[in-house]
């Protein structure tokens, strides 16, 4: 059998982390959306974000990183963020 890895996805966008960076959103479109952990708690044995970073931006490669940022927000949770990003990838990628 072949090993197929399906990529994890959220609302149709695909999801890659590394280490405390997720990024949602193909870069082969014209915008992604950044999260960075900032902040995070011991829940039992789990690690849970207690404040995150949203970054929209755009994918052009031939911009400076802090140019490439289109809006951005803090969170309280991983939830929190991924909803807005979700809102805000959306909306973007729509044109509006």
């Amino acid at each position: 059998m072949a090993n197929t890895t399906i990529p994890l996805t959220y609302k149709g966008h695909p999801l890659r982390r590394k280490d405390s960076l997720v990024y949602y959103g193909s870069m082969a479109e014209k915008y992604i959306i950044m999260l960075q952990i900032l902040s995070q708690k011991k829940e039992q044995d789990l690690d849970v974000a207690t404040k995150v970073s949203v970054q929209l931006q755009l994918t052009d490669p031939d911009l400076k990183s802090r140019d490439r940022v289109v809006k951005k927000t803090e969170k309280d949770s991983l939830y929190a963020a991924m909803d807005v990003a979700a809102v805000w990838l959306d909306r973007a990628l729509a044109g509006k």
